[in-house]
């Protein structure tokens, strides 16, 4: 992974200042499950404004459910409850290239790990979460429990993981290493869909039955409800303000909330482009262009996992603009100025995988991968 010819070994130390990146260019992706286990299904795509909606691919589609991208390899991977299949597809066209991965007892969920492993929920069979390398061959049963109807999942910040159960009416924790910890949400859902975790620390729940979205904190306790009159909420991303993108099934719609679960207006108007019931709302951001063009792993910093990491001896002069810190999805996360100080403190940011990456002035682009662990 070291190649260091590009830089002058030996000249200053480097540092850095780090901010939050204003907001970028995004599209927006909506996963339409159309009359669930029967068409029509589609994915849609709109613009960072909800305007300009597109049917993006029909193609090789059985129940949608979830969307997730592969930038390095533009490609967009489709869960498929029916077929059992993850269908994976051009991210610039939509067309289906060929099945990412089979065998899948009704895939729902999916989402990169801190690991960079792809991780998928099962709605039936034995109810493991599975997890697969980026290039689609498979890498074991992460869990061995059964979690029934497996439909949304989440990571805490020490990298716990929370897998929803929808027909089970609860969420199950599991430990960095995918032991079963047992029941963190026992009682008081009655169909929960999508999970997340809030920048306090709470998990957020959208229980698609009960028509809210409820809080519970850290420790599972529950706080109240975060969201009323939210009936059957499937899908969920935030926008750059942290607002909240919410699919709402029997209006056909995407609605937008406030941070503090306040309704701000109907995002995406119920029925456009034929759109019936959302199961998945994803962002894809513009910017994720920049991942692209990488031409080499280069050690930029030591080590490559923790929560500080020490620049390496390399010529600040070289570089022809800061280095950026990209999240997994290709999101901008930091802009890291050169200056007198030779380390990057990320303990603020969640543990997972990150990518630091630099365009020199002779064209060149170089990264070096980071594994962020507190």
């Amino acid at each position: 992974m070291i190649n260091t010819k590009h830089f002058l070994i030996g000249i200053s130390l480097l540092c850095l200042f780090s901010q939050t990146i204003p907001a970028q260019s995004f599209d927006i992706y909506i996963s339409d499950a159309g009359n669930f286990n029967n068409p029509p299904w589609q994915i849609l795509k709109f613009d960072q404004n909800g305007q300009n909606g597109v049917v993006f691919t029909t193609e090789h589609l059985a129940w949608p459910q979830d969307i997730v991208f592969l930038e390095d390899k533009n490609e967009m991977l489709i869960s498929n409850l029916n077929s059992g299949e993850i269908s994976r597809h051009n991210a610039t066209t939509g067309a289906y290239i060929n099945s990412f991965a089979t065998g899948i007892s009704g895939p729902t969920r999916m989402k990169i790990g801190p690991d960079s492993l792809l991780y998928v929920l099962q709605w039936q069979g034995d109810g493991k979460v599975r997890t697969y390398n980026l290039d689609g061959t498979f890498a074991g049963n992460f869990t061995q429990t059964n979690v029934t109807n497996s439909i949304g999942l989440d990571w805490d910040n020490s990298g716990n993981l929370y897998v929803s159960s929808y027909n089970g009416k609860y969420v199950r924790k599991f430990s960095p290493a995918g032991f079963d910890l047992g029941n963190f949400i026992s009682t008081g859902l009655q169909g929960p869909t999508n999970i997340y975790f809030d920048d306090t620390g709470d998990l957020v729940v959208l229980d698609y039955v009960a028509n809210v979205v409820k809080k519970y904190n850290s420790i599972g306790d529950y706080k109240g409800v975060f969201i009323t009159a939210m009936p059957k909420a499937e899908g969920v991303d935030f926008l750059p303000n942290k607002n909240i993108l919410m699919g709402c099934g029997p209006a056909s719609s995407i609605r937008e909330f406030a941070p503090d679960g306040s309704f701000v207006k109907t995002f995406i108007l119920g029925g456009t482009l034929g759109l019936k019931t959302p199961n998945a709302v994803v962002i894809r951001h513009e910017t994720i262009s920049k991942t692209k063009d990488i031409a080499q792993d280069t050690k930029l910093v030591i080590p490559n996992i923790g929560d500080v990491f020490q620049l390496a001896e390399i010529d600040s002069n070289s570089f022809a603009a800061p280095l950026e810190l990209i999240n997994v999805q290709g999101v901008i996360i930091r802009k890291i100025q050169l200056s007198s100080s030779s380390t990057i403190d990320l303990s603020d940011l969640p543990i997972g995988t990150y990518y630091l990456v630099g365009k020199l002035k002779s064209g060149t682009s170089v990264r070096q991968k980071l594994i962020v662990q507190h």
